[in-house]
């Protein structure tokens, strides 16, 4: 079953892969990682070198980070596939959302991944038959885990500020200050 849905990347005769994500050391992990797998990897860290790597290469693949330094991903998805509308890209997000979905699918990506995908789970991504349902992750994230990362990310957002981050999410701030001294759950 699972040879009928998955390709391989020899089958393709374009194997260009273009990264667009801030985060430079899961970026250079990844590219690492899909340049072992067979792809010809380029790398952008934001909206402005991505779209220009787009002009540049035309690639045949691309994962995109949904939120960058300077913008927005889908941005590049839609320059992807204004430029070639057999590109398959990958959305991937820290915090992934059904409205952001639903945007990334309608500017053109195949799949919707959360961070942090491993380069087993992007693969499977870019390479399954886009008409086919794709099979479910192999290690999702906990419960959990994916709350964890949501109060970070809130935190962050907030400038590091407990009082603004506990007002938001709406619990008390004491609470809040006890889950961001523990280490992130499996």
């Amino acid at each position: 079953m699972e040879t009928e849905k998955l390709k391989n990347i020899n089958e393709f005769e374009d194997k260009t892969l273009l990264i667009v994500d801030d985060d430079n050391p899961f970026r250079e992990r990844l590219a690492r990682a899909m340049e072992k797998k067979g792809f010809k990897v380029s790398q952008a860290e934001g909206v402005k070198k991505g779209l220009d790597a787009v002009k540049n290469n035309n690639p045949a693949f691309a994962v995109v980070d949904l939120r960058l330094g300077d913008g927005n991903g889908l941005e590049v998805v839609k320059e992807i596939q204004n430029s070639n509308s057999n590109s398959r890209v990958v959305m991937l997000t820290g915090y992934g959302n059904i409205p952001t979905a639903v945007a990334a699918i309608k500017q053109g990506a195949i799949d919707y991944l959360a961070k942090p995908a491993d380069a087993d789970d992007v693969e499977k991504a870019l390479l399954a038959n886009p008409n086919k349902k794709a099979d479910p992750p192999e290690n999702p994230m906990s419960a959990d885990r994916v709350k964890w990362e949501h109060i970070h990310r809130v935190f962050e957002l907030c400038n590091r500020n407990v009082s603004e981050t506990a007002r938001r999410l709406k619990m008390h701030r004491r609470t809040l200050q006890r889950i961001l001294s523990k280490r992130s759950p499996r």
